[in-house]
């Protein structure tokens, strides 16, 4: 496919580009199908959608707008990008709010129909920025978007409404122009899509190409870009979403232990997606029960763990409040559990639509009496998958709840993600009892894993009771004993301990010892890794140490913590792992770096602060 001019056509290593506009201006399918283009081109990628907090805000306001980000490359994508190099603006509102997210110099492709005087003063300009040479620094590409997608399908439908709609399918042929992108496979996502109803496929698909042919007589685009595939293994790859990984990682652990899955859940963003997933496989032997609230959904999923499910149920901050006093229950009947926390802004309702890594607290201690549970993280959307298969290898294997914490960066995020073979993921052994087990006792325990024996209800012989009463150490019977109150509460924290002699010990990305030691958890890896790569680059001595592992801490972790001069922990929050860290390893002193604004890191803020570190003395 190539135009009718022939311009210069430079190569790039990677590229970043943001679609944004009001709610209804259908960004996210946009870069959604952007991005799906891109990783059937051959190229590695990472996407950040970025949702208005408002339901139904007023149309052309800066609450209203909505985003969806896109970072391709031919080299290892680690984040969806800090600026952009193209910024695709649908109004005045989505252009005011995302300006600061581009680079000096980037393209800017607006509607320039868009900018009239009532939607320019909505958006809070005093002066209208197509005309005031506020843009100068800019590439500003004034396309006339609306009208040109009502005059393209003229003939197809004369409906004011489905031209509206269509809007984004003409800044997509634009964008497919500038980075010489084949629509055939897009178009047949779109005939997918509206098979039900192939008019409104053709008229996108038109639309497509009258952006694509406006772009080609365009003066102000001299130049297009291409971006080399990627080096990749080998593989069946797909773009998907942490919560779609999260969700087959659960698929992928029931089939693996042999036990049926259940999901017992309650609606709420942004975890709400696994929940879908899941209901789409009752083929795979699924059962999801979408629950009345948070306590039902996790109560549920207690009642099936106890009759033989691997059971789960997903959620976010909120919804981890409410199903706190459950989890205890799962902590003292000993029952194998996951709970997926996918974390939002708080605290309460908070920001539903952003992301933090503020529940680490509340997952480590946010329960009544002592009670502990195993607490590991996904940092990517494609490695949800692993750790929510690990997840379930862990409860079920140990007889113990874990808490997967991802947040909504991961969850709605999306990566390259290469199709794991069955065969090469590890069988999960579940301690199920036999029939007539002659030495079965409810709390007669491995004494390597300290773990309890499943005894699955109607299971010949193996009558037992467990309950959230406090029970006899190994006979099981209800006991207000102190002595055997201590023990159990010593043996259910041991248990969890012992986890560490399961785990991988903790990894470092750069040497094992040196300056400055950058520490990380949960979604932040990719930002972090990228910037400590740019410093290692310019041979400073910076390593970094990412935890997936956080209840318990791998066992290495002293070791690791004790070889740098200084430590710097990094968080989406107000300092929860460095506290936890504190508490854990006192032996360190540790620096920390935290952000709660809603948004990710950026690189370059992350480098300029670990400069600074190593520039004093």
């Amino acid at each position: 496919m190539t135009g009718k001019n022939k311009k210069q056509i430079i190569e790039k290593e990677d590229v970043v580009v943001k679609f944004v506009g009001d709610s209804g201006d259908g960004m996210q399918l946009t870069g959604t199908l952007f991005s799906d283009n891109a990783a059937l081109a051959g190229n590695d990628l990472a996407t950040f959608p970025d949702y208005p907090a408002e339901i139904r805000a007023p149309h052309n306001t800066i609450a209203g707008v909505s985003g969806f980000q896109v970072h391709i490359g031919t080299n290892k994508v680690h984040t969806s990008g800090d600026l952009c190099d193209v910024l695709v603006a649908m109004n005045p509102a989505s252009l005011k709010s995302n300006l600061k997210w581009a680079k000096m110099g980037a393209t800017l492709i607006v509607d320039f129909d868009s900018f009239d005087d009532k939607a320019i003063e909505k958006a809070g300009y005093k002066t209208n920025p197509m005309d005031d040479d506020s843009l100068a620094k800019f590439n500003l590409i004034k396309a006339p978007i609306s009208s040109m997608t009502k005059e393209s399908i003229k003939e197809l439908t004369t409906d004011v409404k489905t031209a509206e709609k269509s809007r984004n399918m003409f800044a997509l042929g634009i964008i497919f122009y500038i980075f010489n992108r084949s629509f055939d496979q897009t178009f047949k996502v779109l005939d997918t899509k509206f098979k039900k109803n192939p008019l409104i496929s053709e008229i996108n698909k038109t639309v497509i190409k009258a952006g694509y042919s406006y772009a080609d007589h365009v003066e102000a685009l001299a130049s297009t870009y291409e971006i080399p595939r990627a080096k990749l293994d080998k593989g069946k790859y797909r773009n998907i979403t942490g919560n779609v990984a999260t969700a087959w990682g659960l698929l992928a652990a029931a089939e693996k232990s042999g036990r049926p899955l259940f999901l017992g859940s309650y609606p709420i963003t942004p975890a709400t997606e696994i929940l879908m997933e899941l209901a789409k496989h009752k083929s795979l032997g699924a059962k999801v029960f979408q629950a009345e609230d948070e306590i039902a959904g996790i109560c549920s999923a207690i009642g099936a763990s106890f009759t033989g499910s691997f059971a789960c149920t997903t959620t976010s901050g909120p919804g981890l409040s409410l199903k706190s006093e459950a989890i205890g229950l799962a902590v003292i009947t000993e029952l194998p559990l996951v709970i997926v926390d996918v974390q939002r802004g708080g605290p309460s309702t908070g920001l539903p639509t952003k992301s933090e890594q503020s529940d680490l607290y509340q997952a480590l201690f946010g329960r009544n009496g002592e009670a502990p549970v195993v607490v590991i993280a996904a940092s990517s959307a494609s490695n949800c998958f692993y750790y929510a298969f690990e997840a379930g290898k862990i409860a079920m294997e140990h007889m113990t709840p874990v808490i997967l914490l991802t947040d909504g960066y991961l969850g709605n995020g999306s990566q390259l993600f290469r199709i794991p073979k069955m065969a090469d993921l590890p069988k999960i052994n579940p301690p199920i009892a036999q029939p007539n087990d002659p030495d079965f006792k409810p709390y007669r325990r491995d004494p390597e894993t300290l773990v309890r024996k499943w005894a699955l209800p109607g299971t010949e012989g193996l009558r037992h009771r467990i309950g959230g009463l406090e029970k006899e150490n190994i006979i099981g019977t209800v006991s207000t004993d102190p002595q055997n109150h201590q023990i159990m509460t010593d043996l259910r924290e041991a248990k969890v301990q012992k986890v560490a002699d399961f785990i991988p010990n903790q990894k470092l990305t750069g040497e094992e010892n040196g300056d400055l030691l950058v520490v990380s958890w949960g979604g932040t890896e990719g930002a972090v890794l990228s910037a400590v790569e740019v410093l290692q680059k310019e041979g400073k001595k910076v390593s970094h140490a990412h935890f997936h592992y956080i209840m318990p801490l791998p066992k290495n972790t002293n070791e690791i913590l004790g070889k740098f001069k200084k430590i710097i922990v990094c968080e989406l929050n107000s300092g929860q792992f460095v506290n936890y860290l504190r508490m854990k390893q006192p032996d360190f002193k540790y620096l920390q770096f935290n952000k709660v604004q809603g948004l990710p890191f950026v690189v370059s803020e992350l480098t300029e602060a670990f400069n600074k570190i190593l520039e004093e003395k």
